[in-house]
């Protein structure tokens, strides 16, 4: 059967988005190739037309859904500088919203599956790590331009373990109003880090 150009690229896209909210809702481990690929609409023995192996897969995931976090990220900096507003407060009050606290799926792939990646092989840490350093120079660029180069990364490392640490504590609490208590909390912790003298 012939496929019309672009159909290879169209159905491994397929794949990658539907690996990266399952990975993010589910878990690594958690997640079969077969039942994956069933969600993509595909056969299981169509995988290995294109990934080696489901650590390749999880590597791309990974990828795919973090391009899609920093690029959302630096449109709302970008956006909140438009309307003169503080970039770095509108990415700290998104990431600990209601709506990223209950849809892991869609949200940070950092949050949702670090601990499980923190035990994978180095190249998936890698992947991480890169993605990591990514968000965190953006939170570093939004830092006080008094700060040295290095006492902003440090900064921005340590407003964005709180992010990730807090959106964790807000997901496993089972009482809402405690759970969103959190989420506050983190908002003024992250913003007092940012901003310490104002």
């Amino acid at each position: 059967m012939r496929y019309e150009k672009g159909h290879r690229a169209q159905t491994r896209k397929r794949v990658l988005d539907v690996a990266s909210a399952r990975f993010r809702a589910q878990g690594i481990e958690a997640t079969g190739v077969a039942g994956l690929m069933a969600d993509a609409g595909l056969t299981h023995g169509g995988f290995y037309a294109h990934f080696k192996s489901k650590d390749d897969l999880v590597r791309e995931a990974i990828t795919e859904a973090h391009a899609r976090s920093r690029e959302t990220w630096t449109k709302e900096v970008q956006a909140a500088k438009e309307r003169g507003e503080d970039g770095l407060e509108v990415v700290v009050r998104r990431y600990l919203r209601t709506a990223h606290r209950d849809r892991p799926e869609a949200g940070c792939s950092i949050a949702a599956l670090a601990q499980e990646v923190a035990r994978n092989d180095l190249k998936t840490r890698d992947v991480m790590a890169h993605a990591a350093d990514e968000i965190v120079a953006i939170i570093a660029s939004e830092l006080p331009s008094s700060l040295s180069e290095e006492k902003a990364r440090e900064t921005a490392y340590a407003i964005f373990g709180l992010l990730i640490g807090t959106l964790q504590l807000a997901r496993v609490t089972t009482d809402k109003a405690l759970s969103e208590s959190i989420l506050q909390s983190g908002q003024d912790a992250a913003l007092r880090l940012a901003r310490p003298c104002t």
